[in-house]
């Protein structure tokens, strides 16, 4: 497993200072929200493209992708009943993926439930449907640049839709293309009525990203959340992607977070299997 941080958690601070501070705690990729680099995708010049790519580089890290697809735009929204919005969302999602080639990036991870709650009078089934129709047209500009959308389930204290991970794995079979895959998140797997080790296993051939994080909303082992199984049950599948650290609270300070989050999974992953 291959470990990185995602830049928000660092705020305002300069792109050089965030990662520096990452790589020496010993991580190695870079998962980005798109706004902390513009108010929108085309608004990210190819010259700043370049330089936060070559940034990366030159500390021998890697830019693996971008995340928070959606956050902090207006006027996209994956599961309306409106053709429109939906044409003009997954046009969007079309501009970021040519950004995140552009940055050296492999994947994006799509969650943003501001935009797919469900609307009055939308059931989940439509809902389905019109997510799975603003996906595929995006679909011919992932496979064009290889790059793979992780759909992300997220808990019910985020939103009424796509809650689980059999959810996920059948919206990416609507779509079924094979650059439509599975995001797993800790926390949002804590809602779910299975234990994470069972829902990581039961959706192995579909992971393509994984976030390690806590319900207390800190990183992994800050909270009461046990990683060990969670770290056993990922290499008992044989997963190789990318784990991506990312919290909602900040308050401790990133170095801080980035820190703890890496003793506990350098400890999950020195282990013994427990069968």
């Amino acid at each position: 497993m291959k470990f990185a941080f995602c830049n928000e958690m660092f705020g305002d601070r300069p792109f050089a200072d965030a990662f520096l501070a990452a790589r020496d705690l010993g991580y190695t990729g870079i998962e980005i929200a798109p706004f902390t680099l513009a108010k929108d995708a085309d608004s990210v010049s190819a010259g700043q493209r370049q330089s936060v790519k070559n940034l990366a580089a030159d500390l021998g890290m890697e830019i693996i992708g971008l995340h928070w697809l959606l956050a902090k735009t207006e006027g996209y929204y994956l599961t309306t009943p409106d053709a429109a919005v939906r044409h003009r969302t997954g046009d969007y999602l079309a501009a970021l993926t040519r950004l995140c080639a552009d940055l050296g990036g492999t994947l994006m991870v799509l969650g943003s439930p501001v935009q797919r709650n469900l609307l009055p009078g939308v059931t989940h089934e439509q809902a389905m449907e019109f997510a799975a129709d603003t996906i595929r047209r995006t679909v011919p500009v992932l496979e064009e640049h290889g790059i793979t959308l992780a759909l992300e389930p997220l808990g019910p204290k985020e939103g009424n839709f796509l809650n689980t991970a059999a959810l996920g794995i059948e919206l990416a079979q609507r779509i079924d293309s094979p650059q439509v895959r599975l995001h797993l998140d800790i926390k949002a797997m804590s809602t779910e009525a299975i234990p994470i080790p069972d829902v990581i296993r039961q959706s192995a051939a579909w992971v393509a990203h994984f976030h390690a994080n806590d319900p207390n909303l800190l990183g992994p082992g800050m909270g009461e959340v046990d990683c060990a199984p969670i770290f056993e049950a990922l290499r008992e599948i044989e997963y190789q992607g990318w784990v991506s650290v990312e919290v909602f609270d900040y308050s401790p300070g990133p170095e801080r977070i980035l820190e703890e989050s890496m003793n506990c999974m350098r400890r999950c992953c020195l282990q013994e299997p427990t069968s």
